[in-house]
């Protein structure tokens, strides 16, 4: 009897060891949750056509109230299956997707994914984009209006992605993309895109990103191949002040038949302090260099060689709404904005925005 018992012990022991080992299974889960951002943006160099400069997507609309992105999504996980829908309207929409499908304008992001190992998934569809630190949601960024750097790379993107993550410190990701910011494809291209993506976090108040893109965005009888790195950190200094700090980098091929690259970079610094869990401010400085036009052409002699100055507030009154103020200064080296019919080297504007999410 007492041998019984022993046995019956050791197994059970085994057992215990055994289910601790094993990945804790997740329950089934779905998720139903909207956004709505309503802005005014008001434009000194007061463009006739109410349209901000071209190079921007989100808060594109002068002197008039608007939304920018309002947005429903579903989102579905389980232990071995995961996916995302999400339907969207606003200006963000309007400006962004201009050169998709009619049909998938309106679609924020849906993809499906599978989990074919632990801590290992392969997802594809309409997935976010795995460059940069800001999205059109904007209550999910330090500012009220997207960086230079932002509105000129992809925020989102189209095809595969398998990703590993072994820990709490370390995410792998690797894509396979229709393009640069591209669900369909230009006329004539069958050249795809590829991504990648390494995350690491040392300690719950850092995190640092290298993402990087590869592919060719034209026709491939002018194939002009793209090279592409994006790298940030962001640092929780103490309780109240958190830092943001990044650098794109990108070249491109000259021409199919032609030595030598196109070059642009952008760096940024983003500092907010949360006076309280409802108020704070931030202070942004960026440039962005792109003198030979790759990605911002403006026909002048030095390109787009432009600086960006901003500082906002943030009044969150109940932790489903925000209301944000900021005032924003470009400056650029050649005259590339306009008012009246006035070339000028400078554009100063103040928005306003009020989003609620759930």
């Amino acid at each position: 009897m007492k041998k019984i018992s022993m046995i019956a012990a050791a197994a059970m022991a085994c057992m215990q060891a055994t289910a601790q080992q094993l990945p804790e299974k997740t329950e089934p889960k779905l998720t139903i949750s909207g956004y709505a951002e309503a802005y005014y943006v008001f434009d000194f160099n007061k463009p006739e056509d109410h349209s901000r400069p071209g190079f921007l997507y989100n808060h594109a609309r002068h002197n008039e109230l608007n939304i920018n992105l309002a947005m429903l999504k579903a989102n579905y996980s389980a232990d071995r299956v995961r996916g995302n829908v999400a339907i969207m309207a606003g200006t963000y929409a309007q400006y962004n997707m201009a050169s998709e499908q009619e049909l998938v304008r309106h679609i924020y992001e849906a993809n499906a994914g599978v989990r074919i190992g632990k801590g290992l998934w392969v997802d594809a569809g309409i997935l976010p984009s795995h460059i940069g630190f800001e999205s059109a949601i904007g209550k999910d960024n330090f500012t009220l209006t997207r960086s230079l750097m932002a509105e000129n790379s992809p925020y989102y993107e189209a095809g595969a992605k398998i990703s590993w993550t072994p820990n709490d410190k370390w995410y792998f990701a690797a894509m396979y993309l229709n393009g640069w910011q591209r669900i369909k494809r230009p006329d004539a291209n069958q050249t795809p895109g590829f991504g990648s993506q390494i995350t690491y976090k040392p300690t719950g108040k850092v995190t640092l990103n290298w993402s990087t893109f590869i592919g060719n965005d034209k026709p491939d009888s002018v194939r002009q191949m793209r090279y592409f790195s994006d790298l940030y950190g962001t640092f929780a200094l103490t309780g109240k002040l958190s830092l943001i700090a990044g650098l794109d980098i990108g070249a491109e091929k000259k021409g199919k038949d032609v030595d030598g690259m196109n070059a642009w970079f952008a760096p940024i610094l983003i500092a907010r302090y949360a006076f309280t869990d409802k108020i704070a401010m931030a202070g942004r400085y960026e440039y962005y260099n792109d003198a030979d036009g790759v990605i911002i052409a403006t026909g002048t002699p030095n390109g787009f060689r432009t600086s960006g100055y901003s500082l906002n507030l943030d009044v969150s009154p109940v932790s489903q709404v925000m209301f944000r103020l900021e005032g924003k200064l470009y400056n650029s080296k050649d005259d590339i904005f306009l008012k009246g019919e006035q070339p000028r080297k400078e554009n100063f504007s103040i928005a306003t925005s009020l989003a609620f999410s759930f």
